[in-house]
């Protein structure tokens, strides 16, 4: 028989700091002061929160892992008074081997360690080169009751949740660094139902709330009961400590109360806070006074400067126009009415010295040749040599301002338009691009820092995309449209679709295979380009993993 009837578990859902230790470790101590007013018996952290995550090769410097265990210790003593106790994620060495763990801190002590069993080494995740797995962990005993502890990707498979459930858990604590992507929150609940189903056993869901480097977590922190139904949902993208109740009922089963409802952001909702979030935890945590780009007049360069108002705060963004005889006044005008409704600095700065310069430098050795892209692409350059030396200047970071359907067919120059610190479209097909700028127009996301109303001239969203560097160009003259290429573009890297299946949904087969092509041979631009918010199940980067050097052709 327990030793109590009754438990209070409160969800510390916060932002960690990867390196961090003092700053995640003063957070967790806020936590367990919001906690103890709380009453709570207990507070839970997300995975590796002491750390941050995604930690990676950090685990592998002694001297880091040294200063873990110190704050640890210093952690312990939080709880001394008897105060809540914390379950903390942190990495921890144990007989000459690192693990992903779960520390239970209690009256002054450690009382508890265990180990992650299951690793994840797909997508973004990389973490058998870092840890050892444990084995199929026990329940941890608390206060008289069994706490049945897993650690993220311990709960996507039965084996964790099959072992504690014979070994005697009465309950599921679930600790998670799970990256945010499209729909993932849905996926997130169904694996929990699945581990109910299997286990009879209520379950609590602790998720962390950060921007890091590519990655976002939304938080979305939640708890089902016995029966599967939800009983808490936490609030998405916001730190939040949240309580819950458990009782004890005549079959000596644990029930959790109902508690906090707060339906997640679904939709372009979501993605647009992912984008948010994204940048202004990689700016701040990098320690960037701002961000400066590139304000074209176009679509890209328009959404990524509200998306910056949004995170930043109009004050800490600086638009430039860079115009050249090929801009249009249209252009002109849409730059600087957008920057008028956003607030933001805004300057222009022709670059037509330098094109022309570069071009007199390099007659001698363009002689007999006509002019080509690489007219084009000086332009660019030249753009992105101006916005370099601001950032050199004024210490603000470049926002790079490409999307996910250029970075994959290579409709970007080297050393121009993309250099940058940071893309913030980058895992944003084209068509995703524009349904976002029109949902912004109409919508404020919650805890925004930009401006009430339309963001942008309508013009922009409705006008062709165009690159401007030669007269009457669109994009249309190089790629398909939009449409068309990011349904086929979705298919070749999300699904992994072959060239006929693709045809098979209405595709021409020769659009088909010249999109694969460009997707191949764009491979060497996407290694040299910035990192930029994931929000697909596969974005560029860690998440598709191909050779630079690749003769497939597809068959």
């Amino acid at each position: 028989m327990p030793s109590t009837d009754r438990l209070k578990i409160s969800l510390a859902q916060l932002n960690p700091t990867v390196g961090d230790i003092a700053g995640n470790a003063a957070k967790l101590k806020g936590a367990l002061a919001t906690a103890r007013d709380q009453g709570a018996d207990l507070v839970v952290s997300p995975e590796l929160f002491l750390a941050g995550y995604p930690t990676e090769d950090l685990v592998l410097k002694p001297a880091f892992l040294d200063a873990i265990e110190q704050a640890v210790d210093a952690l312990k003593q939080e709880t001394a008074s008897g105060g809540p106790a914390l379950l903390v994620g942190a990495p921890w060495r144990h007989e000459g081997r690192v693990y992903n763990a779960a520390l239970l801190l209690d009256r002054g002590e450690l009382r508890t360690v265990r180990f992650k069993h299951d690793l994840p080494n797909y997508g973004v995740f990389d973490e058998k080169r870092v840890f050892a797995a444990g084995s199929p962990p026990g329940p941890i005993a608390f206060r008289g009751v069994r706490l049945g502890v897993m650690i993220c990707e311990d709960m996507w498979t039965p084996d964790v949740t099959e072992t504690l459930e014979e070994s005697g858990a009465q309950m599921l604590i679930v600790m998670n660094g799970s990256p945010f992507e499209a729909d993932k929150q849905d996926e997130r609940v169904q694996l929990a139902v699945q581990r109910v189903k299997e286990s009879g056993l209520a379950l609590l869901y602790v998720n962390q709330i950060c921007g890091q480097d590519e990655l976002v977590f939304d938080g979305a922190s939640f708890a089902l009961d016995r029966e599967c139904r939800l009983m808490l949902q936490a609030p998405s993208w916001q730190e939040a400590v949240v309580p819950t109740d458990w009782r004890l009922d005549d079959d000596e089963r644990w029930v959790i109360e109902p508690g906090l409802m707060v339906p997640p952001e679904e939709g372009l909702a979501a993605t647009y806070q992912a984008m948010v979030l994204g940048l202004r935890d990689y700016v701040t945590k990098n320690r960037f006074p701002g961000v400066v780009l590139g304000m074209s007049g176009g679509i890209d360069s328009a959404l990524s400067a509200a998306v910056a108002a949004d995170a930043l705060g109009p004050d800490k963004v600086h638009c430039v126009m860079l115009p050249y005889h090929y801009t249009s006044s249209d252009s002109l005008e849409d730059a600087e009415a957008a920057a008028k409704l956003l607030g933001v600095d805004y300057r222009s700065v022709a670059i037509a010295p330098a094109v022309e310069a570069f071009g007199e430098m390099l007659a001698p050795a363009f002689a007999g040749r006509d002019s080509d892209i690489t007219e084009e692409n000086l332009q660019s350059r030249a753009r992105g040599i101006t916005l370099m030396a601001l950032s050199n200047k004024f210490g603000w970071m470049v926002l790079s301002t490409g999307n996910k359907s250029e970075m994959s067919v290579g409709y970007a120059t080297l050393y121009g338009d993309m250099c940058g610190g940071y893309a913030v479209l980058k895992d944003i097909y084209k068509t995703t691009v524009f349904a976002l700028a029109r949902w912004r127009n109409a919508n404020k996301p919650a805890g925004a820092l930009g401006p009430d109303g339309p963001v942008m001239p309508e013009r922009i969203i409705t006008k062709p995309p165009t690159a401007e560097l030669k007269p009457n160009q669109k994009d249309q003259d190089t790629l398909p449209p939009y449409d068309v290429l990011d349904d086929i573009l979705e298919c070749l890297i999300e699904r992994e679709m072959t060239p006929d299946a693709i045809a098979a949904r209405g595709h021409a087969p020769d659009t088909v295979m010249r999109v694969w092509r460009m997707l191949d041979r764009a491979e060497y631009k996407r290694r040299q380009a910035p990192p930029g918010v994931k929000t697909t199940r596969r974005a560029f980067g860690r998440d598709r993993r191909y050779p630079i050097t690749n003769s497939f052709q597809g068959g």
